[in-house]
């Protein structure tokens, strides 16, 4: 998730969003839906070599202007039009100068569209679909290096330019102009004859503006403007402050008695992240050995340190980054929740939940249903999986087994799983080598969906060596997509989590000249364990998972059979249900042929022994119900904190976090808990904003809709392959261009049912 996920960019002008860092149980798995279509939109004017040749005496201020602007374009990578863009050759220098040339001319182009309205399909949303394309592919180029080669540098121009960048999406957003002509289409006669996509964007369009403050005036209108602007900095600000602080720790351990119980993997990483720090020799078996609070570096001391002390240290140095000093959230957190219940207010809504709802599938009625429906099937199943952690560990004489904490849930958690079914994540390793585990991946979506992947490295510019791209085709060789692939975690420049992000959507109108339709293309991006000495990545089961999901995401955006640019792939797509393709495809590493297909060891060539995937699957259900919980308490707390708070009431946002830490976790937080400082996947855009009970509400539908390959029954490969192409035709196909209910529906035949996602968690017996 996500995208770590992104606000959907609208096309009237809601801003682009940032990503998370959670967590596997929480784990950051988030996306953006921008407005897609791209750079190849438009081409470079015809630009002068040098600024020393415009004429300066015998031109006027216009047009030495224009000349000007013509050399700026064709010099600043950041505006060259082509099909891909020119990541090798973008850095901070090229952003304000970009942005602001951009903003310009689109500014131009939206008065011109105004000024000569017509109330039909091509004069109104081409033009309009133009304008956002441009902004939002550049501007994504800015957000994504961000995200992934992040620099002091690049940070001050993004602060200088977004702004502006806010202003004009504030400009389109409320355009009274284009308000109009969207309510007079879908209010003339002609409205019942446009296609379901058409009418799906003139419904959006109306329902943006609206959440965009149409229909402010004066005052208030001016003041809706400053709050947007103010949250866009403070989510940044949010964000920032995290990466800082998550970098900001750095544990060097040099006696070996202290590292004892970790892998082999993980001391491995820890002597790489040593040298890399100035501790020239250091390696895995003598040290010095350097730890971080980056999930591949802190899991691992989480999982198998028998230091408790250090465990403790890093559990605590954890759930309190960027909570103090300079790099203090909470200031932050309360600042974006007073203004997000003030923005909610000055557009007639009595809180910022409701404004988040009013874009999705549920309300906030039916979203803490849900969530209240699955914590009543979790909750005695979480207390008995704490007091089997209990008699565990006291089974081992571990001295704190009557006073169990934080810092040894998942320490004594792995032993169990290991005990239970004899099965050590850090031993699976060798048999998940990243490049295995993408050719199992592609193996898999040919079988189900009918698309080969292809290597196309050199085909497109990349920001860093360990990027790769690839190529989808369809079974006959005709290109369909593309996308870019970042593994690996870099804790000095690349945010945490994991995410899929658009470079460009599909679109009809933005066509390459020669082509009916412009292709799709993605990023995905993780933060695996990179590569040690000359080994491959070597991944955990989790990681596996995490890659698969991701590619979730991948195939919606880019299997899309729309060719409305403004409902392709996720775009359109209600934001509870993004998540269907993304979880449903996790399902697949636990599906027996697919799995074998690439669990195979790196060196030996011996594949997975099926009595180890026997163990590996049975353990799918090991402790779900307090991962469930887990997942509640996030999704609860978010929906309380967005309804019900008042920033400088009775209650801080901490004290929220424990009362409902009350009824979703056996163990409560500790007092210096402030998980709320780093949870980005709210607080960084608004993305998740009263939103996060999303996964849940996903993860309804894709165990829903992987049950219908089940009840194919697996083994069947006919009737497999049937059902896939059923679910390419539909839940990947059809985009926003359908309200995701009627696309469910048109893929499974009913409405969903919570059936399947309780029995694929184990908690089925327990709900009944």
């Amino acid at each position: 998730m996500a995208s770590a996920l992104q606000t959907s960019c609208r096309v009237l002008g809601r801003a682009h969003a940032r990503r998370a860092n959670i967590p596997r149980s929480c784990r950051a798995i988030f996306f953006a839906t921008r407005l897609g279509p791209s750079v190849s939109a438009y081409t470079p004017c015809q630009a002068l070599p040098t600024r020393s040749r415009v004429p300066h005496l015998c031109c006027s201020a216009g047009t030495r202007r224009m000349a000007a602007l013509a050399i700026d374009k064709e010099l600043n990578p950041l505006l060259k039009g082509g099909s891909l863009p020119l990541y090798d050759k973008v850095d901070a220098t090229h952003v304000v100068p970009g942005i602001r040339q951009l903003l310009e001319e689109l500014e131009a182009e939206l008065v011109k569209l105004e000024q000569n309205l017509k109330r039909d399909w091509e004069s109104l949303v081409h033009p309009l679909e133009r304008i956002t394309d441009r902004l939002t592919v550049t501007w994504g180029i800015v957000e994504h290096l961000k995200a992934v080669k992040d620099s002091s540098e690049l940070r001050a121009a993004v602060e200088e330019v977004q702004p502006e960048k806010v202003a004009f999406l504030l400009r389109l957003g409320q355009s009274k102009p284009l308000y109009k002509a969207f309510k007079e289409i879908q209010d003339g006669p002609g409205f019942k004859n446009l296609t379901d996509a058409q009418k799906r964007i003139v419904e959006a369009r109306l329902k943006d503006a609206t959440l965009n403050g149409v229909a402010l005036e004066g005052e208030e209108k001016k003041r809706f403007n400053e709050i947007e602007q103010e949250l866009e900095l403070l989510g940044t600000k949010f964000s920032e402050h995290v990466l800082d602080s998550t970098k900001k720790y750095q544990k060097l351990v040099v006696d070996k008695a202290d590292i004892e119980g970790l892998p082999p993997t993980a001391l491995g990483l820890a002597a790489q992240t040593a040298c890399s720090k100035g501790h020239e020799g250091a390696n895995a078996e003598n040290g010095p050995w350097m730890f971080t609070l980056d999930l591949p570096s802190y899991m691992p001391v989480m999982k198998f340190a028998k230091n408790r002390a250090l465990r403790e240290e890093m559990y605590r140095e954890f759930i309190t980054v960027a909570s103090e000093g300079d790099l203090d959230n909470t200031p932050v957190i309360n600042k974006i929740l007073e203004l997000r219940l003030e923005k909610a207010k000055l557009l007639g809504y009595k809180n910022f939940a409701e404004v988040s709802m009013a874009m999705k599938m549920a309300t906030t009625e039916t979203a803490n249903e849900l969530l209240e429906k699955l914590r009543l099937s979790s909750w005695d199943g979480a207390l008995k999986d704490f007091e089997e952690l209990k008699s565990f560990s006291k089974s081992k004489n571990a001295p704190e087994a009557d006073d169990l904490s934080h810092w040894d849930l998942t320490y004594w958690s792995e032993r169990l799983r290991e005990d239970r079914y004899d099965v050590n994540e850090e031993e699976l390793r060798p048999y998940f080598s990243l490049p295995k585990v993408m050719d199992g991946l592609f193996n898999l979506a040919k079988y189900l969906f009918g698309v080969q992947i292809e290597p196309a490295d050199g085909m497109a510019p990349v920001w860093n060596k360990d990027v790769s791209f690839f190529q989808v085709k369809d079974l006959a060789g005709e290109p369909l997509a593309f996308f870019y692939f970042d593994p690996y975690s870099r804790p000095s420049e690349k945010r945490g989590g994991a995410w899929m992000d658009i470079v460009v959507g599909r679109s009809r109108v933005l066509a390459p000249r020669g082509s009916s339709v412009r292709l799709p293309v993605a990023h995905m991006v993780c933060n695996q364990t990179p590569p040690v000495g000359n080994e491959p990545s070597l991944m955990t089961f989790r990681e596996v998972e995490t890659v698969f999901h991701e590619f979730g995401h991948a195939l919606q955006h880019m299997l899309t059979k729309q060719d409305e640019g403004l409902v392709a792939g996720i775009h359109g797509v209600e934001w509870d249900a993004v998540e269907l393709p993304s979880q449903f495809m996790e399902n697949w590493c636990y599906d027996r042929k697919t799995l074998m297909s690439f669990a195979v060891h790196y060196k030996t060539g011996e594949p997975l022994s099926e009595d180890v995937y026997e163990k590996l699957k049975a353990a799918r259900t090991f402790r779900a119900a307090s991962l469930m919980m887990r997942q509640l308490h996030f999704a609860m707390t978010d929906l309380e904190l967005h309804g019900r708070f008042k920033v400088g009431g009775s209650e801080t946002v901490y004290d929220v976090n424990r009362r409902v830490a009350e009824k979703t976790q056996v163990l409560p937080p500790l007092p210096e808990d402030r998980f709320l400082c780093s949870f980005l996947h709210i607080f960084s855009s608004a993305s998740y904003a009263a939103g996060y009970y999303s996964y849940k509400w996903a993860e309804v539908l894709s165990a829903d809709a992987f049950g219908a390959f089940e009840e194919a029954g697996l083994d069947n490969e006919n009737a497999i392959k049937e059902t896939g192409r059923r679910f390419r035709d539909t839940v990947l196909g059809l985009g926003g261009g359908k309200p995701p209910l009627e696309v469910f529906k048109s893929f499974r035949g009913r409405e969903p049912s919570t059936e399947a996602l309780l029995r694929h968690s184990g908690l089925l017996a327990v709900a009944s």
